[in-house]
């Protein structure tokens, strides 16, 4: 479902905004330590068990959330998906997330996100280039215990928060294709369809991230610490 990007609130895009030159390669090394946290994190049981059913999974190393009274959040991350027929996980697109939230707040915490995308309408509407969630697809919290297997939206949203930062609500928030940026990072003019489905292009930087993906769907544990987002 297309969707025009100015009706997204401009302040919140600018939350969703990395610096420019080469912090889409620091973007992608993030997405992976944000994976790793998550795969050894002893309270993110569920989002380990519902991994290894994802149709694709957008991390987000560092959503931020803004302001006093009506507040923000905003982020950018990158997609990844998993081939129906070989397992095999695509390279990265970029995207960014932001949403409005109503009422008091405290703002400048931070989180890392992950949407587990468990459907094949969850992502066809990603590849989309913008999305409001909870619209054309339902989003839900995943579920936290293991063993769960009551995963019926089409995304699941899993997080990790550092201070008051907690229970985001997706309802309502967008997810924008960044077209610009897979161009700068694959160095030609290339769709998110193209990257994740087509399989058209790829970047060696990648590649660690790519293994972590699969090592974490398939449940196979790494050797990192978990730290504080």
């Amino acid at each position: 479902m297309k969707r025009r990007l100015s009706a997204i609130p401009i302040v919140l895009l600018l939350l969703a905004m990395p610096a420019r030159g080469g912090d889409l390669g620091d973007l992608v090394s993030e997405a992976r330590s944000a994976l790793l946290d998550f795969s050894v994190d002893p309270n993110q049981g569920g989002f380990r068990d519902t991994a290894k059913h994802a149709k694709a999974v957008l991390v987000i190393p560092r959503l931020r959330k803004g302001g006093l009274i009506v507040g923000g959040s905003g982020g950018s991350g990158v997609l990844l998906a998993r081939d129906p027929q070989s397992g095999a996980w695509s390279y990265p697109a970029f995207y960014t997330m932001s949403s409005v939230t109503v009422g008091a707040q405290i703002g400048g915490e931070v989180a890392q996100m992950i949407l587990v995308v468990m459907s094949e309408r969850g992502l066809d509407s990603l590849l989309a280039s913008s999305v409001k969630l909870g619209t054309a697809v339902e989003v839900a919290a995943g579920p936290v215990g293991t063993g769960t297997s009551a995963a019926t939206a089409d995304i699941l949203a899993y997080s990790r928060s550092k201070g008051l930062f907690g229970g985001a609500t997706l309802e309502g928030a967008w997810v924008t294709e960044r077209e610009g940026w897979n161009q700068e990072y694959y160095g030609q003019s290339v769709r998110s369809i193209e990257i994740l489905r087509n399989r058209k292009v790829s970047n060696a930087q990648a590649d660690p991230l790519r293994e972590v993906v699969a090592k974490v769907t398939e449940s196979v544990p790494t050797s990192q610490t978990a730290s504080s987002p």
